[in-house]
């Protein structure tokens, strides 16, 4: 019986790092050999194809370079001899680069994300064990039609769901408010529940002009202001609770919708989605009669991906609203 076969896409990331005694600093230094042949027993499950996209660290990593893997991706699976895809990332951007990805790919074969919190010079190095787990994933019949999923630490998630939820644990990836979708467990990947209501964008490009203001305790209308004047196409707003405001901030709000930016509000609570809840000045009620776009229950980074592939599609505020508000998977 043959083998599956998955390619893996190497774009940089922790797990293709290690200490520089020169600096005394991490920095990328080993290729997609040195990295799979870290992991043992990899022959025994899968035929595997590395493919090098890159060597970047996660901050590095920009919607333009998400667009470019999200194409080579693309021309990867469609390979009649390619079974699964898994992507090798820098854990810093990794959750948009897979929402990115779980937007704009419609394909049954599975896309699995991973990545390293430790980089190979330290005890511990997580690399091996995480690209293990995630050809585990990839190679289940299981794993089809399941959308984007991120492996760290045994857990799979969707990416829709997932976020990087800490600084340096091992299982910093986490869907904080629905739970995991699975684990790795004995080489097998064990599913809990499915996701409903995936959306699908079919965006070819992206538009980049789009910014993110966190909503704080007496913030104006400078930075919205700004915005605008500096040529943003969107902007996307981490509100307060339930999607609300300070009262200083409606005017740069109504400013930008009255020049035709679309405002996505979304909240900067890690759980629970927005609506025009509260009628006061500032509040959800005022800024969606406003025409402010409603972003569900999707974190800011999120949401400014997807309004930045929205806008390569459409600039109709109609379209875009429907885009945002139709249920996704809350």
């Amino acid at each position: 019986m043959n083998k599956p076969k998955i390619a893996i896409i190497f774009t940089g990331g922790t797990i293709s790092m290690s200490v520089d005694p020169r600096i005394g600093a991490v920095i990328p230094s080993l290729s997609s050999d040195e990295i799979i042949s870290l992991v043992t027993n990899l022959d025994q499950f899968a035929d595997i194809e590395p493919i090098n996209f890159a060597k970047l660290p996660g901050p590095h990593i920009s919607p333009t370079i998400m667009m470019d893997l999200q194409n080579t991706v693309l021309n990867t699976l469609a390979r009649d001899d390619i079974d699964g895809v898994v992507i090798t990332h820098g854990t810093d951007t990794l959750e948009e680069t897979a929402y990115l990805l779980d937007l704009t790919i419609k394909c049954e074969k599975p896309v699995v994300l991973t990545g390293a919190m430790r980089n190979s010079s330290e005890l511990g190095y997580d690399g091996p064990s995480n690209i293990a787990a995630a050809v585990c994933t990839a190679i289940s019949p299981k794993s089809r039609n399941k959308g984007v999923l991120v492996v760290m630490n045994n857990e799979v998630n969707s990416a829709t769901e997932v976020m990087k939820t800490n600084t340096l644990s091992l299982d910093t990836f986490k869907s904080i408010e629905f739970g995991a979708l699975g684990v790795v467990d004995n080489d097998k990947v064990i599913f809990h529940r499915e996701i409903v209501n995936k959306k699908y964008i079919p965006a070819k490009t992206i538009v980049t002009d789009v910014s993110l203001i966190k909503c704080v305790s007496g913030l104006d209308s400078r930075l919205i202001k700004y915005c605008v004047d500096s040529g943003d196409k969107g902007i996307v707003i981490e509100g307060l609770g339930r999607g609300n405001v300070p009262p200083a901030m409606v005017e740069g709000i109504e400013y930008a919708i009255k020049n035709n930016i679309p405002v996505v509000m979304v909240s900067r609570c890690p759980t629970g989605r927005v609506l025009d809840t509260y009628g006061y000045e500032g509040g959800g009620k005022q800024l969606k009669d406003l025409g402010i776009v409603l972003g569900g229950n999707l974190p800011g980074e999120k949401a400014r991906i997807k309004l930045m592939l929205a806008l390569a599609i459409s600039d109709d505020i109609d379209v875009i609203r429907e885009i945002f508000e139709e249920p996704e998977y809350y």
